[in-house]
C-alpha cells in the first residue's frame, strides 16, 4: 500500500460497503494479489539494506499457512460470483469479509472508536496505524496493536477560495480535479518533467533527477511546484514516475498530467494520496488530450532554466506564481508570474 499497490478500502462506520467498486470485476481488478513477509530463515548480514529481509509472495503461500481464513473471499468464474470465505475452490480475493461482514474480529468498531477519541483529543481529524494478530494460542483473545496516530493537516484557509474568471493566456494550468483549498502565492521555482522527451523505459532516471533537485530546493528552504506525466509514486514505472514520497516532499503543489497517448488515473486511492492530504499539499490532475484541464507546456519550456537533464527541468521565475484551489468545487488554477499584479492594476 505504501508503494502504491492495490489495497482494500472501507469505512469503519459502514464496514459492509466496499469503497470505490460497483461490480465483481472491479473487485477483482483492484484486489491485492501479493504480500510481503519476513524471511526468518535468512541469516542477518551487516551489509543488508533496509528491506532485504522481506520477500514478496503470492496469496497461495498465505493460504498454505492459514492466513487467508479471516481475510479472503472466493471468486467462482463458472457463475461469476464472489463468496465470503475460502471453503470453496476458486480464485482467492482479499476482501476482509469474515472480519467486516461476519464479525470475526471487531475491527471496524475499534477503529471508529479510536478515530473519534483521537479527533476529540487533538481537535482535528486523525489518521492511525495499527496491526492485528489473529494467530494467538487457543483460548486467548486476538490482539489489536495501536502503533501511531497523527492529526490530519487542516486546510490553509477555512473559507472557500473563489477561482473567478481567468483567461487561458494567463494560465500555466487549470484543472477540475483538484485537492486542496486556498491561495499559494510564494512559489517561484518549478520542477517539470519534459513530456516531449519523457521515456517510460527510463522513468527511474527521471525519479533520480527529481529527487536530486528536490533535495537541493529543500536544503535552500524553497518550496516548489512539481509537474510530471503519469502518476507520481507509481508502482509501475510504465504508468508514471516510481519515486518515494521523501524524494518529492519539498513540493507545495503537485500536478499529474496524462501522457500524449494515455490518460492518467489520479493517485487518490493510495498511500501517496494520504500523504497529500496529511501534508496539506495541493494536487492537480489534468488530461489535456481528453479535454480535462490544461497545461501551457510551451510557456514552461520557454522559461528560465536553472538546471536541466534529459527529462527534467528546474525553472525559476523572478515573480512568484499564484495558485488558487477551491475545496468546494474541486477547481484550481496556476497563474503565470505577474498576472495577478496586472489584474489588480487594471
Amino acid at each position: 500500500m505504501v508503494e502504491g499497490a492495490n489495497c482494500f478500502r472501507f469505512s469503519p462506520a459502514h464496514p459492509k460497503v466496499q469503497v470505490g467498486v460497483s461490480s465483481t470485476h472491479e473487485v477483482l481488478n483492484s484486489s491485492q494479489r501479493e504480500f510481503y513477509a519476513m524471511d526468518l530463515r535468512r541469516e542477518p548480514d551487516m551489509n543488508d539494506a533496509e528491506g532485504d529481509e522481506m520477500v514478496l509472495l503470492g496469496l497461495a503461500e498465505a493460504e498454505k499457512h492459514g492466513v487467508l481464513d479471516a481475510i479472503a473471499s472466493t471468486y467462482s468464474p463458472d457463475n461469476d460470483r464472489l463468496t465470503d470465505g475460502i471453503a470453496r475452490p476458486g480464485v482467492r480475493v482479499v476482501t476482509f469479509a469474515p472480519i467486516l461482514k461476519h464479525d470475526m474480529f471487531p475491527l471496524a468498531d475499534l477503529l471508529e472508536r479510536l478515530l473519534a477519541i483521537g479527533e476529540k483529543g487533538t481537535s482535528a481529524p486523525v489518521e492511525i496505524e495499527f496491526a492485528v494478530n489473529l494467530a494467538v494460542p487457543k483460548g486467548e483473545h486476538p490482539e489489536f496493536g495501536f502503533l501511531q496516530m497523527r492529526p490530519l493537516a487542516m486546510a490553509s484557509e477555512a473559507e472557500d477560495t473563489e477561482i473567478g474568471h481567468v483567461l487561458s493566456s494567463q494560465l500555466i494550468c487549470r484543472s477540475d480535479t483538484v485537492l486542496g483549498n486556498g491561495r499559494i502565492a510564494d512559489l517561484a521555482d518549478v520542477i517539470v518533467v519534459d513530456r516531449d522527451t519523457f521515456d517510460r523505459s527510463r522513468s527511474h532516471e527521471v525519479a533520480d533527477d527529481v529527487a536530486r533537485l528536490n533535495a537541493k530546493l529543500q536544503k535552500a528552504g524553497r518550496p516548489f511546484l512539481l509537474i510530471g506525466v503519469g502518476r507520481w509514486g507509481s508502482n509501475d514505472p510504465h504508468l508514471g514516475i516510481p519515486i518515494s514520497w521523501n524524494d518529492i516532499a519539498g513540493a507545495r503543489v503537485i500536478v499529474e498530467s496524462g501522457f500524449k497517448d494515455m490518460q492518467v488515473t489520479p493517485s487518490q486511492g493510495t498511500h501517496f494520496f494520504q500523504n497529500l492530504t496529511s501534508c496539506n499539499v495541493g494536487y492537480f490532475t489534468v488530461n489535456p488530450e481528453a479535454g480535462e484541464g490544461f497545461i501551457d507546456w510551451e510557456f514552461l519550456f520557454g522559461a528560465k532554466v536553472v538546471e536541466r537533464t534529459a527529462f527534467v527541468r528546474w525553472l525559476h521565475f523572478d515573480d512568484p506564481l499564484l495558485i488558487k484551489m477551491s475545496g468546494r468545487t474541486g477547481e484550481g488554477v496556476i497563474l503565470k508570474p505577474g498576472v495577478e499584479a496586472e489584474r489588480r492594476g487594471a
